[in-house]
């Protein structure tokens, strides 16, 4: 396996989060060829994994066969992470992701994550609709969790067994965007990613009962947090707030319970949202931990992010309409790196 040294923002590792976006007018075929040529720009600029994200009926996101799309993009890749960002494991049976994982490492040694949440990923018809049953509770995740685990392990006198996973090493990480999974991670000595991307306002409160009540394992010995963040970069701060609202109005028809296709940018997002529209998004979309702007802009904000969370590992979220565009967002992000 091909290795290289991540580069790194102020001694923290950069990575990638892809939503898969599918753009107006274009197609899952497009997100994916889309999705493998970043993935290989900033495998060469220096990040440090690249994850996929979980979702369901929405007609703007194509990473709904997660474990799928994880394999072509590590295909497709050297030496970058690749993972999941997460599984919503109970949309899954847990011998199934066992499996999934068990044989996307056997491919890629070494390279692959396995994040996994709790939420569904999608409206509750959705969920009826993978699960065929909504019976399974918040209680239940703890479980799954247990036996998730179990699979990895080797134990020649279980009746189940996990072929290929049995044995191998695949990092669990927990996502969570409020104190449950903060909670969970804590209790089981497990890295923890939070979704400040989307849920700001609980970011702290998370981070401290993550670490406040880290107990270690076998697996880490000190709490290892990631938190996601929005960035979306350009050349001036007039560009970046443009090309920004291509996700305000994803986050709009989120709102309004009608997901879209990601739309292209717009010159004044008040000919759109309403003010009580406005004030919502905006309130989830928050400037903490949703960075818009020219390079110094993006810098100052990015280093005021970490101060304020200490986390160990920032991941990176730009849902921008052009691709080109998409990529010069992580390249200037890359040359902040040392």
């Amino acid at each position: 396996m091909t290795t290289m040294k991540t580069k790194k923002f102020r001694g923290i590792p950069l990575s990638v989060l892809d939503l898969a976006p599918i753009t107006e007018g274009s197609s899952a075929e497009q997100s994916f060829k889309n999705s493998a040529d970043l993935a290989q720009h900033v495998e060469k600029w220096g990040f440090h994994r690249y994850w996929l994200a979980e979702h369901h009926n929405m007609p703007g996101i194509a990473s709904s066969a997660t474990s799928v799309i994880i394999g072509h993009i590590a295909g497709k890749t050297k030496h970058i992470r690749v993972g999941s960002g997460g599984i919503m494991l109970p949309n899954h049976a847990t011998l199934v992701i066992a499996e999934q994982f068990g044989t996307l490492e056997s491919l890629y040694p070494g390279r692959i994550d396995l994040g996994i949440g709790r939420a569904p990923g999608s409206d509750q018809a959705t969920a009826f609709a993978l699960r065929r049953t909504l019976h399974s509770q918040v209680e239940d995740f703890p479980l799954q969790l247990d036996e998730l685990q179990a699979y990895f392990e080797v134990n020649p006198t279980a009746r189940v067994r996990s072929f290929p996973g049995e044995g191998l090493h695949i990092p669990i990480w927990l996502l969570g965007s409020s104190g449950f999974s903060a909670q969970l991670a804590a209790e089981k000595g497990l890295p923890f990613s939070f979704a400040s991307h989307f849920a700001p306002d609980y970011t702290l409160p998370a981070l401290n009962i993550y670490r406040d009540h880290f107990k270690p394992s076998n697996v880490l010995k000190e709490p290892y947090a990631m938190v996601g963040v929005n960035v979306i970069a350009a050349e001036t701060d007039e560009k970046a707030q443009w090309l920004a609202t291509s996700q305000q109005q994803q986050f709009l028809s989120l709102r309004r319970g009608e997901p879209t296709q990601l739309k292209p940018p717009i010159n004044n997002m008040d000919d759109i949202w309403d003010p009580f529209e406005r004030t919502a998004i905006e309130k989830t979309l928050d400037s903490h931990a949703t960075i818009v702007g020219a390079p110094e802009t993006v810098k100052q904000k990015l280093e005021s992010f970490l101060i304020e969370t200490k986390a160990n590992e920032v991941i990176i979220n730009s849902q921008i309409f052009h691709h080109e565009d998409r990529l010069r967002s992580y390249e200037i992000i890359a040359e902040m790196m040392n």
